[in-house]
């Protein structure tokens, strides 16, 4: 690179889950997208508890980035279901760590909001995804993406360019490629050495060599 001056440090967000979507996604940002001065956060976000609790959007842009990740980890969620997401997650930031030494990464469970359908745990999980990434200035998100079947793809490209697009429908990464302030990557591993499909909300199914 030339240039006087360094490389600006971003914060890059990886939504992180137990499958391989989101182990495409992150394999993406390690080969194309996270660089040695930037900061990685690898966010994962629990199901409502069956108790009422706080929303995540409570937290604001005031909370500095190191103490809103310092806060206490989830309590009550005990178990099985609690040892296989911590597991889950050390191999994810163990993988970062061994691509990228020199990235400092973060990881961050959180709660999504109570909703009462399974459109509505969708909706909820986005929203606190759209949170964080606010509070935290985010620069870039990266989530994988399902395929969509083609009657499917048509039908959401008709509502977008009708100006009707609304939530119903929408998978969590439409949700967030469509309403995240920061720029957004939805990534889809098309096979172990085929590559990745890309999505934002300027560019749809971008292929890109891997």
């Amino acid at each position: 690179m030339s240039g006087g001056g360094a490389a600006a440090k971003r914060r890059v967000m990886v939504v992180a889950d137990p499958g391989r979507e989101s182990a495409g996604a992150l394999e993406w940002a390690l080969s194309h997208a996270v660089l040695d001065h930037d900061e990685l956060l690898l966010l994962h976000v629990d199901p409502p508890p069956l108790i009422p609790h706080t929303s995540a959007s409570a937290f604001t842009t005031s909370s500095s980035f190191s103490s809103f990740l310092r806060r206490a980890p989830l309590a009550g969620r005990g178990g099985r279901r609690e040892r296989q997401s911590c597991e889950f997650l050390e191999a994810m930031r163990a993988t970062c760590a061994g691509r990228l030494p020199r990235v400092r990464v973060w990881v961050q469970r959180v709660l999504a909001g109570s909703g009462s359908t399974e459109e509505g745990c969708r909706l909820d999980k986005a929203r606190t995804i759209l949170a964080h990434a606010n509070a935290l200035r985010v620069d870039l998100l990266v989530i994988g993406q399902r395929r969509r079947s083609a009657a499917s793809s048509s039908f959401l490209g008709m509502c977008r360019l009708s100006g009707s697009m609304s939530s119903k429908g929408t998978d969590t990464a439409e949700f967030l490629i469509e309403h995240s302030k920061c720029l957004c990557v939805g990534v889809q591993k098309k096979g172990q050495n085929a590559g990745y499909l890309l999505n934002t909300k300027t560019h749809k199914n971008f292929w890109l060599l891997a």
